[in-house]
């Protein structure tokens, strides 16, 4: 089963944002992964370039700590990339510790 925790704001500098995400966030994270679920997908809102850096450490770092368990992130403004990229990422068991973000093009992609 693979969890989804979606983080609905937060601040517009990396700085706070990233002290916001560990302090507030992570320890949800943490007791998603600990509740049983294999894998858990965060959702972070779309921010400037900046936030990109501290988010693949993030992520990358709690993925590390939580094998066997799988731990990815997703950023975009689309929800229903956001939607095909959590499905996708549920039956796509070698990827961990990616940030993946999605645009709308392309979601949904039929095998064409």
């Amino acid at each position: 089963m693979q969890a989804v925790l979606r983080i609905a704001e937060l601040p517009a500098t990396a700085l706070d944002a990233a002290a916001t995400f560990l302090s507030e966030h992570l320890p949800r994270a943490r007791a998603e992964l600990a509740s049983g679920a294999e894998a858990l997908a965060l959702v972070f809102p779309p921010a400037p370039y900046d936030h990109a850096s501290w988010r693949k450490a993030a992520v990358a770092d709690l993925a590390r700590e939580s094998t066997p368990k799988r731990v990815n992130a997703i950023t975009g403004e689309d929800p229903a990339a956001i939607d095909a990229t959590i499905a996708w990422l549920a039956q796509a068991p070698g990827i961990t510790g990616q940030l993946l973000p999605v645009q709308a093009s392309n979601a949904g992609i039929s095998g064409n």
